[in-house]
């Protein structure tokens, strides 16, 4: 019988962190804050990441209509 291997990737150090933080109890409200809280900043990382790409590449908002089919 073949041995299973477990291929799942090692906890990076914010997983790690995150658990170590919330190893207790947590209400439900503050379950959603900090969902919210968390969406909140990978959000605005992804802004800011998609503003650097439109500015490195000098996208414009005409190449958007054109490519949405926009006159």
């Amino acid at each position: 019988m073949d041995a299973v291997i477990d291929q799942t990737p090692p906890l990076n150090e914010v997983q790690m962190m995150l658990l170590r933080l919330f190893s207790r109890p947590i209400p439900p409200t503050d379950l959603e804050a900090i969902r919210e809280m968390l969406l909140t900043y990978y959000e605005t990382i992804l802004h800011k990441e998609l503003e650097r790409v439109i500015r490195e590449k000098g996208i414009t908002k005409n190449d958007f209509d054109r490519v949405l089919g926009h006159s």
